[in-house]
């Protein structure tokens, strides 16, 4: 099978472990009609979190990973499932929107790449001096703000282990 697209190997990385901290922050978080800032911490007085970070909207690894999301039922769970990217918040609701079924999820706006730069999970962008996205990332939060579950992408494109972070949720 032909791939119109060469993976890049990411390299290690230094990114908030299980047992580690989650780092809180405040950005804006969009659903598909309005978006509101809101802080990591919020969202952890309702339940634990799944943060999914993924490339900018409209990149085929993130519409691929939000439709397994989607596809696997993820915002059926007890757990708060929400993205983190570099995309601004008109980009997100317009992702949301365009994407049968996305529209139960949100999405933290983070284009200055601040909370990826937080947990450990930037990418520059090759050839693009001062460019960088998060590279493909999932952590599951418990609501002290602890890792209960870590992975980071070493290779660009990759994706969730799915089951993993499952499992992890179904453990809480």
């Amino acid at each position: 099978m032909g791939l119109d697209f060469e993976v890049t190997e990411l390299g290690p990385t230094d990114h908030v472990e299980v047992g580690g901290t989650a780092p809180d922050f405040t950005r804006p978080l969009v659903n598909e009609a309005y978006w509101a800032d809101a802080s990591l911490s919020e969202l952890l007085g309702d339940g634990p979190v799944v943060l999914v970070f993924h490339a900018m909207d409209g990149d085929f690894p993130a519409t691929y990973t939000w439709q397994a999301i989607r596809d696997r039922g993820w915002d059926e769970w007890a757990a708060d499932v929400v993205g983190v990217s570099v995309s601004t918040p008109y980009e997100h609701k317009e992702f949301l929107r365009e994407w049968r079924g996305f529209e139960r999820f949100r999405l933290f706006a983070d284009p200055q790449n601040d909370v990826a730069e937080a947990y450990g999970v930037v990418h520059d962008l090759d050839g693009m001096t001062g460019v960088s996205e998060a590279r493909p990332a999932v952590f599951v939060v418990d609501t002290d703000r602890t890792v209960e579950y870590a992975w980071a992408a070493t290779e660009y494109p990759d994706f969730p282990r799915y089951e993993a972070v499952e499992a992890a949720v179904e453990s809480l």
